[in-house]
């Protein structure tokens, strides 16, 4: 399955990919329409340590503990791997938050849970990975 990957050394932490993934999430086709004054919404984070800059977003795990610990059923995983919610049978219990290991599930400022879904549903390329200037995030098969 192909995942997203970061290359911290190539990281500037310029917080694009969040702005590009927030945008292509938004569901609006202007840009500046979209994001221009609001609270942005990403489902990839930039983090940094004080010494390098990193994305966090889903590992699409092999066995998700979040999946494992949704009281809804609004957590799943499709025929490719791709780990996602449901937001219909969602009730924000917010344990797949508590239970992510990588700390890669967030809310949006309704306490909607959001999380990576590697752009499926905006075209399977992820928003983040093209709209990197640098190409530290990669979107590539994982090596078994």
């Amino acid at each position: 399955m192909k995942r997203v990957y970061v290359n911290e050394e190539w990281c500037l932490g310029c917080h694009l990919c969040e702005y590009n993934c927030a945008f292509s999430n938004s569901g609006i086709k202007d840009m500046v329409k979209a994001l221009k004054g609001k609270k942005i919404t990403p489902r990839i984070h930039v983090e940094d340590d004080g010494k390098i800059h990193y994305a966090v977003s889903c590992r699409h795990c092999e066995d998700p503990l979040c999946i494992k610990g949704c009281i809804s059923g609004a957590l799943s995983k499709d025929e490719n791997g791709v780990v996602a919610i449901d937001h219909d049978k969602c009730v924000g219990c917010l344990t797949c938050m508590l239970l992510c290991p990588y700390g890669s599930i967030t809310t949006d400022e309704n306490e909607t849970v959001l999380k990576c879904e590697l752009c499926m549903q905006n075209g399977g390329i992820p928003a983040c990975v093209q709209g990197c200037p640098n190409r530290a995030i990669v979107f590539e098969e994982v090596e078994e």
